[in-house]
């Protein structure tokens, strides 16, 4: 499974933590506060986006008033309250991430979240130690479904993309990375089941939770 992988790549929301349910709530809770109706197909718009990518795609759509940056501190106070009381890890995270460590690979993040609500939730699950490098698509060029967040992922790890996995939930994730030239697990989410199928046939591997990696580290 880890042959000849030299560094592992996550994704944070619907991979490592249990949070795709909260952007629904706050978009849901932000667009009431502006008079706005939620459109039925804004999650299908907005999937992978980065944060500064679907503000701008917010204020552009909804003729929102207020700049980029006010929209995202906006977004970013109505979420550090789940990230710091609400949000639980993904099961088997934490044997992951020890299993990964254990065979001396390296660990990144590569998320469309932001960098301070990544640093908040994987500080308070006591993670944060283990990744070398964390990797916004606000960093980068474009977000996902491109390849950029994987790629500078990578490139701060000094790693080749060829030799790089990567752990994601979403269609638009499993797409960045194989455009990345990397190994690409998917991991179940609920909130990625419609398009379960399209993802099951683009990884390399699809996977209900971490335990089923975990629980046979010793034959796989």
């Amino acid at each position: 499974m880890f042959a000849n992988i030299e560094a592992v790549i996550f994704d944070l929301d619907g991979t490592l933590i249990d949070s795709v349910w909260v952007w629904k709530e706050i978009d849901i809770e932000y667009m009431r506060q502006k008079a706005l109706d939620l459109p039925e197909d804004l999650q299908t718009c907005i999937e992978g986006m980065s944060f500064t990518e679907t503000a701008l795609y917010f204020k552009e759509r909804f003729n929102i008033e207020g700049t980029v940056e006010e929209i995202k501190e906006e977004w970013h106070c109505m979420a550090e309250a789940y990230y710091m009381n609400k949000i639980p890890l993904k099961e088997g995270v934490h044997d992951m991430i020890q299993l990964i460590r254990s065979k001396g690979i390296k660990l990144g993040v590569g998320t469309s979240s932001s960098q301070a609500l990544t640093r908040t939730i994987l500080k308070k699950h006591n993670l944060l130690h283990y990744f070398d490098v964390i990797v916004t698509s606000c960093e980068v060029k474009k977000g996902k479904p491109h390849p950029d967040v994987f790629l500078k992922a990578a490139e701060r790890l000094a790693v080749k993309p060829e030799k790089c996995l990567v752990f994601e939930d979403t269609y638009a994730g499993v797409l960045a990375a194989k455009q990345a030239n990397m190994k690409v697990f998917a991991v179940e989410d609920e909130c990625s089941l419609p398009n379960k199928e399209k993802i099951m046939e683009l990884a390399d591997r699809y996977i209900t939770g971490f335990i089923e990696i975990t629980g046979c580290s010793n034959r796989c």
